[in-house]
């Protein structure tokens, strides 16, 4: 049956609905609301409701708006280069967030490489059990470990019953127990796709391998670990990006000594309620993540190319 014009429209009507939603999504939810902290990012700091001056006054049109454009500057970001404290902040918190997401691997692809090698009927469950702490709120589970990590807590009290220790660690309140935090915390998020990439692997290729004589260790770098590339980089920079600007863990677990920028953004923000300084420290945050969050979604076209 021919397509009618009226049927040709609905469907280019379709397709602009289906295109434009994703691009609705990220202008109201990531463009609109970066502008406006980019804008208050060039803006003075007042006693005033809001706490920065200047403010547009629509009331006084366009010569009002051109006005309030002339008064802002970058002064915020000037400041942000002569007080090291803020640079301070963004090193170790990359540091931080890369040593994390290293231990997370670490950690995560054993568990996912045996989920995926498990029998098929033990997988769902195995899956479930890994989602499992996500029925929990974020903020309790961290809580939690407050009560674990502590001097008088669960872990020094069974380490020292084992006679493993015979003073009380001292954990909580140090950078180790941020790593512990986050890797706990993240740790879903790496295995999932990691496993995701594992459990569709080839396994005739290892058998192969096998059969021609290849040890295991060297069929699983030569085979496994690089067709289980994608999902190891896809779960590092789920991994990665969050743990960047993570205020919570570093507040709970990490004492007054952890420096990591989502804590000193939240200090200029609510202590010192310097709203210019603190969106432009989130705007330097953010275009430090772009670089990671570009070559992710890079990867992601490459891959998805490479498997159509």
């Amino acid at each position: 049956m021919e397509e009618t014009g009226a049927d040709k429209m609905k469907t280019r009507l379709g397709r602009l609905f289906v295109i434009g939603v994703p691009y609705l999504w990220l202008l109201v939810f990531f463009l609109a609301p970066f502008f406006i902290v980019f804008k208050i990012s060039l803006s003075q700091t007042a006693v005033a409701i809001p706490p920065y001056l200047p403010v547009f006054d629509w009331s006084a049109g366009w010569n009002g708006f051109v006005e309030t454009l002339s008064e802002f500057n970058f002064a915020n970001y000037v400041w942000l280069t002569e007080d090291d404290l803020y640079w301070r902040s963004y090193v170790s918190s990359v540091v931080i967030a890369f040593t994390a997401t290293l231990i997370t691997l670490l950690v995560g692809y054993p568990l996912a490489y045996g989920m995926a090698r498990s029998p098929k009927a033990w997988r769902p469950t195995l899956l479930m059990l890994v989602i499992l702490p996500f029925w929990t709120s974020f903020l309790i589970r961290v809580y939690a470990w407050i009560g674990i990590l502590k001097n008088e807590g669960l872990l020094n009290q069974f380490l020292m019953w084992l006679g493993v220790i015979s003073e009380p660690l001292v954990i909580l309140n140090t950078n180790t127990a941020v790593y512990i935090g986050i890797v706990y915390s993240y740790l879903p998020f790496l295995v999932l796709p990691l496993y995701a990439s594992l459990e569709k692997m080839d396994e005739s290729l290892l058998e192969a391998a096998q059969d021609l004589g290849c040890p295991p260790w060297k069929a699983f770098w030569t085979i496994t670990f690089p067709l289980s590339l994608p999902g190891v980089v896809a779960g590092c920079f789920l991994v990665f990006i969050p743990a960047v600007g993570e205020f919570v863990i570093p507040d709970l677990l990490g004492g007054s000594e952890t420096l990591m920028i989502g804590k000193t953004l939240w200090m200029e923000f609510f202590n010192n309620r310097d709203w210019p300084v603190s969106s432009a420290v989130a705007v330097v945050l953010l275009l430090i993540l772009v670089i990671p969050i570009v070559y992710f979604q890079h990867h992601q076209q490459k891959t998805a190319e490479k498997a159509a």
